[in-house]
């Protein structure tokens, strides 16, 4: 694995992060800083882009992760998560990352206005954040996460519901992993044949 370029990441997720960036190869010289945060409101990890970039050539973002998992009755700290969990999770933040490099400005813009008023917008945005991450081959470890988060004992039924409601369900990234196969195999046999 080539050591990451451009990126600043705290040593206990050091793992998890260079292996979820791995799967990412167009991402390794972009600006990414993966920060401890207090509390992020309703969330566990968001990928948002540093508005100083926006309008240079060099986009930078910070990928917010929660410094603790909170659980209905307790916290733990984040990095206590199992790592293929903590791989999925990562590699659903890069997703978006991934999404934000491929809009202009406008569509930044957009996409903001979008996230904070909109339900059906938040969910759009949320499964294609799922679908880069399927398609650069982290479906194992996306399925592994929302299966960790929906079957989860002590996490709140309000925040297991907004998991369903708003992303992809482990039946459709396992459907996404089975089309994605099949046409890698249909790809080969292509190459095969000429």
């Amino acid at each position: 694995m080539q050591a990451p370029i451009n990126k600043t990441i705290p040593k206990v997720i050091e793992n998890e992060v260079l292996k979820a960036l791995s799967f990412y190869p167009e991402l390794r010289e972009t600006r990414i800083d993966f920060v401890f945060k207090r509390n992020i409101k309703r969330s566990v990890m968001q990928a948002q882009p540093k508005i100083g970039t926006m309008f240079g050539t060099k986009r930078g973002y910070n990928i917010n992760i929660s410094a603790l998992f909170r659980l209905t009755t307790s916290a733990i700290p984040i990095h206590q998560i199992p790592p293929d969990i903590m791989v999925g999770w990562i590699g659903h933040e890069l997703g978006h990352v991934m999404d934000y490099e491929n809009r202009d400005v406008i569509g930044m813009m957009r996409f903001g206005i979008g996230y904070l008023f909109s339900t059906k917008y938040i969910q759009q945005a949320e499964r294609v954040a799922d679908t880069y991450a399927v398609n650069h081959g982290l479906g194992s470890y996306i399925v592994k996460t929302k299966h960790f988060i929906l079957n989860h004992a002590s996490l709140s039924e309000k925040y297991k519901s907004k998991i369903a409601r708003l992303y992809l369900s482990p039946d459709d990234i396992m459907e996404q992993v089975k089309k994605l196969e099949a046409a890698q195999l249909d790809a080969r046999k292509k190459e095969d044949q000429e």
